[in-house]
């Protein structure tokens, strides 16, 4: 398990989707070694993040001036990003908050950008049966495009793709592997401390990861593992 994350010359770390899941559990086990600011679209998580020691900073994905305001006077090293779903306006975040996003990382010098986002996205759609093909296709594509803007921004980048999502501890058997084509699931918590290392680890740089639970494999296979 994560007993100590520090990144070097990374200091400051925004997380984009910390009022939940992954994101929450992200900055939650980055805090203690990390000034944590955690982007909010509104002040529901305020309190709990804040007693968690997370600063926090409300701005809409959606919206690019109140990213900017939120980027402002601030020297942001990293973010990680696990936006997505349906704003009230009907518009997925999934391509367009994190094209804002990564947009606006660029304008202020951030050094690191992870982005989570979904095994079935670019050339791991040949991991997803057809029947999670056609339920999930329309979110998958939009995710895709999110992936090709980060690659295309010049930002040092990771992309971690996990499996299906779980809400329950960790079990210390998550892993990241290179290999596109394997499925299967995986807990949020140990998705979280996958992406902190891949965070701290310049191995992980330029890297597209899938993220998954070695007993929770769709089907049995030969894995080839990524450690960051």
């Amino acid at each position: 398990m994560l007993q100590s994350v520090t990144g070097g010359n990374l200091q400051t770390v925004l997380v984009a989707g910390a009022s939940r899941g992954v994101g929450r559990e992200i900055a939650r086990l980055l805090q203690p070694n990390f000034t944590v600011i955690a982007l909010l679209r509104s002040d529901a998580a305020v309190t709990e993040l804040e007693a968690l020691g997370i600063e926090t900073t409300i701005g809409d994905a959606m919206n690019p001036e109140q990213l900017e305001a939120a980027f402002a006077n601030r020297q942001i090293d990293a973010v990680i990003s696990t936006i997505g779903g349906l704003p009230a306006e009907g518009k997925r975040a999934d391509f367009e908050g994190n094209r804002n996003l990564v947009d606006a990382a660029v304008k202020a010098g951030v050094k690191k950008f992870v982005l989570v986002t979904s095994i079935g996205s670019g050339e791991s759609v040949v991991a997803l049966p057809p029947r999670a093909l056609e339920a999930l296709g329309a979110v998958l594509k939009e995710k895709e495009k999110a992936e090709q803007h980060l690659i295309e921004s010049g930002l040092t980048y990771t992309i971690v793709r996990p499996g299906g999502l779980k809400s329950e501890p960790p079990t210390g058997t998550g892993f990241l592997t290179e290999d596109p084509k394997i499925s299967g699931s995986i807990h949020r918590a140990d998705v979280a401390e996958l992406v902190c290392r891949c965070l701290i680890s310049d191995r992980a740089d330029g890297k597209i990861l899938s993220a998954l639970d070695r007993n929770q494999l769709f089907t049995p296979t030969e894995i080839t593992e990524f450690t960051p």
